[in-house]
């Protein structure tokens, strides 16, 4: 049995890296990392299952910053050769703009004594001249959203036939954004000798055809841990009678004394202008982050969350991937994620860096359906909990045990642990287990699963287009199409006018 509490030393790693890992305070390897890194190192295409906050953004950064160190010596040792090697030498696939921020920042700390290293982002929301420039030198690691950067290839400013990794992270995610055709696109452009690392929380249905068809013979880690007990997060859940009960509700946690910094998460971009609009109103820094915000704003926004100017953040699902805050205390799920695996990503923004953290679900009766499959993909049940005053007047829902096998080849809970039943939409057979409800057809308020409300689709929360950017468009078959504006004030193309908050933040 490994053991995964190793030294980043004992895994082979050169000094030039385990030097800047040890000056960012990182000594052991977690276990996605000790898994991960040597066969990475080996040049093994992998297949890892692994959940937020488990460090796999080193897991496949250090392998790549190995590959620069290689290619910087195999450069030195061949001085007469004076041809230049054209694009990025890692290519990394990211499903939103934060997401994709982070694992830049991740580089750059990692190789921050790799000569020359030479990192980039192509993302949508950002000028297109600044990616162009540094699109059209050598690169050694870019990291992109797929829609921006199927734009570039194929104006022909992104040269990809020097790619030798191939990274896709949060492939699962990404595939829910729609970008499944832009992947596969991409991948045609880089060589069929590179090496490949996917990362998804789970290789069901349409992500595992995807790694057949980009994969050769891979490794796979399964270092995912949905069941985990989550032992420094306490999980409450909170029945309301109707949305006027989960205001007050919502309004006593934001007062509590132990809260630091809360996270609110909402369905759709228009609950989250609105909640923030009204806490901003009662007098809490609060900002409002979702897909339709600039992305200069949105780096505003939690620039002012880290150091501290911001108590509250009302957020999508979307716009959180990549949320690294520390000081994050409470985080509030105002409304329900879409699928059960977004609410494991969402507690797992709390309880960081061994601090304790308190994950609480706000439900009305019609969200038993999604308290129950949640309950069945974690194997816990979450304790229900009230507040003195506030105790709902309507009885607690039934939720009704789970089959122990779904026949639609969904993944089953634990043995005994499970809350959940197969899913029945209102097609019959037509439809598939919530896991891959997003490839269903597609056919409006009709289409809907029963427990869940009309119009909640997985691609909700992606962000306008500005100009010809695909990673911020929202998917409709193969057509993109931007958002329309929907509220008085808004702004063309989806933004809405900024207002002066209370205490000074403007969102």
């Amino acid at each position: 049995m490994m053991s995964f509490d190793l030294n980043f030393a004992s895994l082979g790693l050169p000094e030039t890296l385990t030097r800047a890992l040890a000056d960012a305070g990182y000594e052991n390897a977690t276990e996605v990392q000790a898994r991960a890194i040597p066969p990475a190192l080996a040049g093994r295409d992998l297949m890892v299952a692994s959940s937020t906050g488990s460090g796999k953004t080193a897991s496949f950064v250090i392998p790549a910053l190995v590959r620069v160190l290689a290619a910087r010596a195999a450069e030195a040792t061949q001085r007469r050769d004076r041809s230049v090697v054209y694009g990025p030498r890692v290519l990394v696939l990211a499903p939103t703009r934060e997401l994709a921020l982070q694992v830049a920042k991740a580089a750059t700390v990692y190789g921050r004594h790799v000569p020359g290293l030479r990192v980039a982002t192509v993302l949508g929301g950002v000028p297109y001249p600044l990616q162009i420039k540094a699109l059209r030198g050598p690169l050694d690691i870019l990291i992109a959203t797929p829609g921006r950067l199927l734009d570039h290839l194929q104006t022909g400013k992104a040269v990809l036939g020097n790619v030798e990794i191939l990274v896709l992270d949060e492939a699962d995610r990404m595939l829910d954004m729609g970008f499944i055709d832009d992947i596969q696109t991409i991948a045609e452009h880089t060589p069929k000798a590179r090496q490949t690392l996917m990362y998804s929380a789970t290789f069901a249905g349409h992500v595992g055809r995807l790694a057949q068809q980009l994969l050769r013979d891979a490794q796979k880690v399964d270092v995912s841990s949905h069941t985990d007990t989550h032992a420094n997060i306490e999980q409450r859940l909170h029945w309301a009678d109707n949305g006027t009960h989960k205001n007050a509700l919502l309004d006593h946690i934001l007062t509590l004394r132990d809260m630091e910094q809360a996270l609110v998460f909402t369905s759709t971009q228009r609950d989250a202008d609105s909640l923030a609009d009204r806490l901003a109103e009662m007098g809490h820094s609060v900002a409002a982050l979702h897909g339709a915000m600039p992305q200069g704003r949105r780096t505003r926004t939690l620039t002012a969350l880290r150091r501290g100017e911001l108590r509250v953040l009302v957020a999508t699902d979307v716009a959180a991937r990549g949320i690294d805050v520390r000081t994050i205390s409470h985080v509030i799920n105002y409304g329900l994620p879409m699928k059960p695996e977004d609410y494991v990503h969402r507690i797992g923004r709390t309880g960081r860096a061994g601090k304790n953290g308190l994950a609480v679900t706000l439900a009305e009766r019609r969200d038993g359906g999604m308290i129950r499959r949640i309950q069945q993909f974690t194997t816990q049940h979450i304790p229900v909990a009230t507040i003195a005053g506030l105790e709902p007047k309507s009885p607690e829902p039934r939720l009704v045990a789970a089959r122990p096998e779904n026949r639609f080849g969904g993944r089953p809970g634990a043995p005994g642990k499970s809350f959940g039943k197969p899913f029945a939409g209102r097609g019959g057979e037509r439809f598939k287990p919530r896991g891959d409800e997003r490839f269903a057809p597609r056919g409006g308020e009709g289409f809907a699963p029963r427990d869940r409300a009309p119009f909640q689709h997985a691609h909700r929360d992606a962000a306008p287009r500005t100009s010809f950017d695909r990673s911020a468009a929202e998917p409709r078959g193969n057509a993109f199409a931007p958002r329309k504006p929907s509220a008085p004030g808004a702004k063309p193309g989806g933004f809405k006018t900024q207002r002066a908050r209370p205490g000074g933040y403007s969102r």
